[in-house]
Order: C-alpha cells, then structure tokens, then sequence
C-alpha cells in the first residue's frame, strides 16, 4: 500500500545533476578568457594527460565546466614561457 508523503518531508533543496558537456562545448563554456581558448587538441591533450578532469561514458569523454574551472583556477599550473 503506498501512502503519499506529506508536502513537508519532501527534500526542500532539490538535486541538481552537473550539466556535461563534449569538448567543443567546453572550449565555448565561458571559463575560458574570451578569443584566448585552448585548442580542441590541447583539450584533448589535457585530458590524455589527466590534467583536467572528464568523465568517460563508453568510448565518449565529458566534462562539467564547473569542476574543470575549479580545477584549473587551483591545481593546473604552467610556467610561463621565459
């Protein structure tokens, strides 16, 4: 017998999935400073590496822009050209 939950139990903060996204639509997110975007190859490179990171589904690779801006801001660091 199934009985319905009252209003009041139901979670007040719902759950919200990361939004994913391919490598095209991760170079266009906007974490990015505009017209200086990394290549789709140094995308791909990165993600080779496991520099960024990106989820695999089967053979395709996705990424939530939120957690590869964290990651980035933080944890990627390249020496400047000298």
């Amino acid at each position: 017998m199934n009985t319905p939950l009252p209003s009041s139990s139901v979670a007040s903060s719902p759950v919200v999935a990361p939004t994913l996204t391919d490598v095209f639509g991760l170079r266009s997110s906007g974490i990015f400073p505009a017209n200086n975007e990394p290549s789709i190859r140094t995308l791909r490179q990165w993600t080779k590496l496991r520099r960024i990171p990106h989820h695999r589904v089967g053979h395709f690779v996705y990424y939530d822009p939120a957690e590869v801006s964290h990651h980035i801001r933080t944890k990627l660091k390249i020496p400047a050209r000298g």
